[in-house]
């Protein structure tokens, strides 16, 4: 069975059933998959079939039929979306040979913070001293700590079907990727992503940068430990919030309406063009 609703698999089996199924239009008979895919009868295909259904939950058998299900809400309201701001640190800002050391996240529900995940990681060796001065974590503090396999099931619950961010959202859930299919080979994050980074260059260009340390000081955010990822993803999650009043503020109301924004001017213009 998968491991949980929120991953998805890239194995080449569930790829090509899922591109067998589109060219279905979505549902077919089993008996007309078993024949396309296996080319035998359902009887013989059939086992086959419900380990197919197992592996992915965007496969579902039903009533003598086999069906794409859609895992993401179409074009959700943001005031009604959930959202999981997270930010890692990482033992090398490469993996590998990188491993995940930190994990930081807050659930943020119209416009408010609403629940915390946190915990160190046992890399299972030494800290590079470079990490040790950036971050001010030591081997002696993660000595006791959990794993990533310890601590993924928890995490993935706390994900959920939740919009995930970050600043330079790209490196983070990349290092989650590949630390759950290290555990789950082939699965990853179907979470819809924002990253902060792209959506503040979008929201205000005017700034002479984008780093979170430069938005925080525009949006007054205090970060009490830089490069501690439970303080990184809390000032995170703070201005993203902010960002989101921007977003309303310019009349944009949905995640589809993110993705066409390409500068704040052209925000400007969508409100302007719904205000006539």
């Amino acid at each position: 069975m998968y491991p949980r609703r929120n991953l998805i698999s890239k194995s080449e089996k569930v790829t090509n059933a899922i591109k067998l199924l589109r060219s279905f239009g979505g549902r077919t008979s089993l008996v007309k998959f078993a024949k396309r895919f296996w080319g035998c009868s359902l009887p013989l295909a059939f086992p086959l079939i419900e380990e197919l259904s197992h592996s992915d939950p965007r496969i579902r058998v039903s009533d003598g039929f086999i069906e794409l299900v859609p895992l993401e809400k179409q074009n959700p309201k943001l005031s009604e979306t959930s959202f999981v701001v997270l930010d890692i640190e990482a033992t090398d800002p490469k993996f590998p040979p990188g491993r995940i050391l930190e994990i930081g996240a807050y659930k943020v529900w119209k416009k408010n913070i609403i629940e915390e995940f946190h915990t160190l990681i046992n890399p299972g060796f030494q800290i590079p001293t470079f990490i040790k001065g950036l971050t001010g974590i030591s081997d002696g503090m993660v000595e006791k700590a959990p794993e990533f396999s310890q601590i993924v099931l928890q995490l993935l619950d706390f994900i959920d079907d939740a919009v995930l961010v970050a600043h330079n959202a790209r490196f983070d859930i990349r290092f989650l990727n590949y630390e759950i299919g290290r555990i789950y080979e082939d699965y990853y994050l179907v979470n819809p992503q924002l990253c902060t980074v792209q959506l503040s260059r979008k929201l205000l260009p005017q700034l002479e940068n984008h780093r979170l340390t430069t938005l925080a000081q525009h949006y007054s955010v205090k970060i009490k430990n830089l490069h501690r990822a439970d303080q990184d993803a809390k000032a995170t999650a703070e201005i993203f919030i902010y960002l989101l009043d921007e977003l309303e503020r310019r009349g944009i109301r949905d995640l589809e309406g993110i993705k066409k924004i390409k500068s704040s001017q052209d925000a400007d213009a969508i409100t302007a063009q719904k205000n006539q």
